[in-house]
């Protein structure tokens, strides 16, 4: 991994944060000494749902990328007024991906915890929930155009 400022970068992927801690789906990270030290994630944590957290938002990734592609193709093979349902099963599937991962992780870890507040990838994850379920209708409500 490359780092252009490890404070930065440490924050940019938080999941969950400390002050003096930020952990994410695949690592921690420990401030010690005003440098951030990369740890495994902890032993405590339920190893099943960190995999399914983080299969999930693989998939989620790799199916709206797979949505894209479709798109495009479909783009110029579809008749005109035809949907782009096969599209949107792909966004679907994409939604229905980040939203187990993010839930997952809201129900499972941290919940306990006093100290801490979730990072901005927790929560670019739900909003990408939002918005992935509104791309998911607006492919299936969308139309090639007939002009």
């Amino acid at each position: 991994m490359f780092l252009i400022h490890a404070d930065v970068c440490v924050c940019m992927q938080a999941w969950w944060m400390t002050d003096t801690m930020s952990t994410d789906i695949w690592a921690r990270w420990i401030l010690i000494g005003g440098k951030w030290s990369y740890t495994e994630i902890p032993g405590h944590y339920p190893k099943e749902y960190l995999q399914v957290v983080q299969a999930s938002s693989v998939l989620a990734c790799i199916f709206c990328i797979l949505g894209l592609f479709v798109f495009v193709a479909q783009l110029y093979t579809i008749p005109k007024g035809n949907r782009f349902l096969f599209t949107g099963v792909f966004q679907l599937l994409a939604w229905l991906c980040i939203m187990i991962a993010a839930s997952i992780y809201t129900d499972i870890f941290h919940k306990d915890k006093e100290q801490g507040w979730y990072g901005a990838s927790f929560i670019l994850a739900w909003i990408s929930v939002c918005l992935t379920f509104i791309s998911c209708i607006t492919y299936f409500t969308l139309r090639k155009k007939l002009a």
